[in-house]
């Protein structure tokens, strides 16, 4: 029973962390060129939201 609270508050606590210090997180991963090329590619791959950066991009018709 013990390790399993103690388990459990360690992936509370990451978790916790990772929360509190997402953006200096992101910043961090994102300093490196290629982590930043990896992200924009993995999520230019969903169609949707390629579709909408290349309309507030390049322009085009509004669907709203």
């Amino acid at each position: 029973m013990s390790r399993i609270l103690t388990t459990i508050m360690m992936i509370g606590s990451i978790v916790y962390l990772v929360f509190r210090y997402r953006y200096r997180l992101l910043n961090l991963l994102l300093a490196s060129v290629w982590m930043r090329r990896l992200a924009v590619s993995s999520v230019m791959k969903f169609p949707v939201i390629r579709r909408k950066m290349m309309q507030s991009v390049f322009g085009g018709p509004s669907e709203w």
